[in-house]
């Protein structure tokens, strides 16, 4: 069960507001923006499925500014492809809170909004599964999915645009590299901003964690392609932002500091 489903047709927030969904932290099926109505912003986030890395690294920024966002009243609640167990999951490791993360198991409030939906190859031999995780490989390769490449390249070469992603004293372990120290990153140029490998070894530490559960994070692979979205509301449900994804690691338009949107909206 899903939910009720809203008119087409509708705008972004009418949508949001009449969408029924099952909450992660209790399983109800509730309005997805129930509780946000005394918040100054409220962010929406459409997710793909939920062991996508742009989600993993998504609610990873989210985390790492949650403070920042308390104190700037603003409100998050995200819907992201799968079933409560994927939901469970992806809070479990990345901290983000159950009780504003909502499932859609088909995608369907994605295609209600008219969301990218991934590279769309259909061989005859092969199972909707089958075709998803075929245009999903592709889509990795850059076909479908513009800017794909440059953006893995990104994590390799480092970012001096970007701040430093790894604490100097934090351990990082990411399977099979052994646990890493934030200050081994020092070797591949100082401090201060994101180093070379940095940001590709978080990557290969959210790529361990999906794989280790991969049925859990997608129970039906047909949507893997599928892609998101990103929209800010302020109070009165008027449309501050939105930032609909194109491709694989799209999921917001500043690469290099991704919430940036939330402070040039503030006013």
């Amino acid at each position: 069960m899903t939910g009720e489903k809203p008119d087409s047709g509708m705008q972004p927030y009418e949508c949001f507001r009449q969408t029924k969904r099952q909450r992660v932290s209790d399983g109800s099926i509730v309005p997805i923006l129930e509780g946000c109505d005394s918040a100054p912003r409220t962010l929406v986030l459409l997710w793909s499925q939920l062991g996508d890395f742009d989600n993993l690294e998504y609610a990873w920024w989210l985390q790492r500014e949650a403070r920042s966002l308390q104190e700037a009243g603003i409100v998050i609640r995200a819907v992201g492809i799968g079933d409560r167990g994927s939901g469970e999951q992806f809070c479990a490791y990345t901290g983000f809170p159950p009780d504003c993360l909502f499932v859609d198991l088909k995608a369907e409030l994605h295609q209600q909004l008219d969301l990218y939906r991934g590279l769309s190859l259909k061989l005859p031999l092969l199972s909707a599964g089958q075709n998803a995780w075929l245009n999903l490989l592709l889509m990795c390769a850059g076909i479908g999915s513009p800017g794909t490449l440059s953006e893995v390249f990104r994590g390799y070469r480092g970012d001096r645009q970007a701040p430093q992603l790894i604490a100097d004293k934090e351990t990082i372990k990411a399977f099979p590299l052994p646990s890493l120290k934030g200050s081994s990153f020092r070797w591949a140029g100082g401090k201060g901003y994101q180093r070379p490998f940095e940001l590709a070894t978080l990557r290969l530490r959210n790529m361990g964690e999906v794989l280790s559960h991969w049925k859990t994070y997608v129970p039906d692979s047909a949507y893997l392609a599928q892609r998101g979205a990103t929209f800010l509301f302020d109070a009165e449900g008027k449309l501050l932002y939105e930032h609909r994804d194109r491709a694989i690691l799209d999921f917001v338009e500043n690469k290099s500091n991704p919430l940036s949107f939330l402070t040039m909206r503030s006013d």
